[in-house]
C-alpha cells in the first residue's frame, strides 16, 4: 500500500522522449517527426529536451493505432486529427 497518492494533472509535462517512445512503441524519430509537423507539441525545455503530458501520450497511442494498424502516414493522421477532434 502506498504511503501516499500523487496527483499530476494530464496537462502536466513530465514524460521525456525515451519513456514515451517506450509506452505507445513509436521511435523516438517518428515523435520528432510528429513534433515537426505540429501533430503532437510536447514543451521543450531547453532547446533540445521535449517533455510530454499524459494527453499528449493518449494522443500518441491514438497515433499508433492509426500508423499501425490501419497504416495511415503522418499526412493522413494530421487530417484524420482535424476532422474528429478539431486540431
Amino acid at each position: 500500500m502506498p504511503l501516499f497518492d500523487i496527483y499530476i494533472s494530464p496537462d502536466e509535462p513530465v514524460y521525456v522522449i525515451s519513456v514515451v517512445s517506450k509506452l505507445v512503441d513509436l521511435p523516438a524519430w517518428t515523435l520528432r517527426q510528429l513534433d515537426k509537423v505540429g501533430i503532437v507539441r510536447p514543451k521543450r525545455i531547453g532547446k533540445k529536451s521535449r517533455l510530454y503530458s499524459l494527453k499528449d501520450v493518449k494522443k500518441l497511442e491514438y497515433i499508433h493505432y492509426l500508423m499501425e494498424d490501419k497504416h495511415v502516414n503522418i499526412h493522413g493522421i494530421r487530417i484524420i486529427l482535424e476532422r474528429e477532434i478539431g486540431e
